[in-house]
């Protein structure tokens, strides 16, 4: 009989990334992956520290398996494992301690572990180090995959503990790049996710290769319908990645660029490359030059010694260039950060206000945005089928839809479905079906200024 293996990931799209890796890892080792709700012989925690809460989230994921099964193997992986590795051993209760290193051969480590102790395998980032190579995934039963080209930052933002547990800059091999997507797609994929750490940097340290050149391979694709980008920073955001953004049909006018305050004096502090002022343009330039752009970021809140002054030109830079979306972090102190050392720690009810109101001004922009597309006609890829009642999907914006259906959409899913845009209903829009033959990603019944 095959033995079980189950998998929790937490923390960013990178990491499940792996895990879906790993999946694939243990299946080719004779593993059968099963739900981590069941009792298995393999526990595998995929762990994230991006912040307190992570590293809660983490240590309660550990723990939660070891209570399935006292006999199972616990295996804790991931940043929290690569950066806080005596942490987790101080629990007592995982089995095997590996970091972001070493995990394409982590079912032979498993075989070889001898049971009574725990065994950690964790190894610092070199400059130099290679790029993980896990298998290649097929996301069967999806039409929209996630692929990872890109691992490690050198930006040294002075809150971010990515780059101690995420090593320096590394680029998947171009070759490798299109091998994978071709997987995804024949397993049935129209859409790719492009990510990474600092997906921007992608080739810098090949020659010869960006982000751009692999963008113009991957359209060469048969089946791919879509290709969107996860998050750049603004100073990667080029001429020429934009002009290719904007002559594709296929790649998403979707950018998520990372705010994270919109005060220049915290700015500073942070160690962002870049005042409130330049954001601002480049945002106005690309909203300019990309019709409809979905603009979406991140903001932390209650940064150490952050006033109500900065807070509130961090509220008005943001009402300002009206985002799609918003992602909000209260500030998080991660031991070995600089910012960790700062003075002026804000107290915990400040930033779970401030929060609030940087939540609440985001749910009221993705709405205006949403709602800016109503009564045009926008092609939807259908990611899963109500039978009778809808087709639900995202258009190329991230505008999530729902069209309504009979009989006829049971056949939807994985395809491109044009819809005339009603209502606002909560976080979708609704649709009625449109038809008209539809390619690719840009819509020509687009109307959105």
């Amino acid at each position: 009989m095959k033995k079980k293996v189950a998998f929790y990931t937490l923390g960013c799209k990178v990491n499940f990334c792996e895990t879906e890796a790993l999946q694939v890892l243990f299946e080719k080792n004779g593993y059968r992956v099963t739900d981590f709700n069941n009792r298995a012989d393999v526990y595998v925690i995929n762990t994230c520290t991006v912040t307190g809460k992570s590293d809660h989230k983490s240590r309660k994921a550990i723990r939660r398996a070891r209570r399935r099964s006292a006999d199972a193997l616990v295996v804790a992986t991931g940043c929290y494992a690569q950066g806080r590795p005596e942490q987790i051993k101080k629990m007592e209760q995982a089995d095997l301690i590996i970091g972001n290193r070493d995990r394409e051969n982590l079912p032979q480590i498993i075989n070889s572990f001898e049971r009574g102790s725990v065994l950690e395998v964790v190894r610092s980032h070199q400059i130099g180090d290679r790029f993980e190579l896990l298998p290649p995934v097929k996301q069967s039963g999806r039409t929209r995959g996630f692929l990872k080209i890109q691992e490690g930052c050198n930006q040294l933002c002075s809150y971010c503990i990515v780059p101690m547990v995420r090593g320096p800059l590394r680029s998947l091999p171009p070759e490798e790049v299109f091998l994978r997507a071709r997987t995804l797609v024949e397993s049935g994929c129209r859409e790719i996710v492009l990510t990474g750490i600092h997906l921007g940097l992608y080739g810098a340290d090949l020659d010869q290769v960006t982000l751009t050149t692999v963008l113009q391979e991957l359209e060469k694709i048969p089946g791919l319908l879509r290709i969107r980008l996860s998050s750049l920073e603004p100073s990667d955001i080029t001429s020429e990645l934009v002009k290719q953004i904007m002559d594709s049909e296929m790649i998403c006018p979707h950018i998520h660029m990372p705010l994270q305050s919109g005060d220049g004096e915290i700015l500073r502090m942070m160690n962002r490359p870049y005042e409130p002022v330049e954001y601002l343009y480049l945002a106005k330039w690309l909203k300019q030059q990309i019709p409809g752009l979905a603009l979406s970021t991140d903001l932390v809140v209650g940064f150490p010694g952050e006033t109500e002054d900065h807070h509130k030109r961090s509220m008005e830079l943001v009402e300002e260039i009206g985002f799609s979306h918003l992602h909000v972090f209260q500030f998080s102190p991660r031991p070995g950060t600089p910012a960790a050392d700062l003075p002026n720690h804000l107290p915990n009810q400040v930033k779970v206000k401030r929060s609030r109101e940087m939540i609440e001004l985001g749910a009221a922009m993705a709405s205006a945005y949403r709602r800016q597309f109503i009564d045009t006609m926008q092609p939807v890829l259908v990611e899963k089928v109500v039978p009778y009642f809808y087709g639900e999907g995202f258009t190329p914006h991230y505008v999530r839809v729902r069209i309504l259906s009979e009989i006829k959409g049971l056949h939807w899913r994985g395809k491109i479905i044009n819809g005339y845009l009603k209502e606002e209903d909560g976080p979708y829009i609704e649709a009625v079906r449109v038809k008209k033959n539809q390619k690719g990603c840009l819509s020509d019944l687009h109307t959105i200024n």
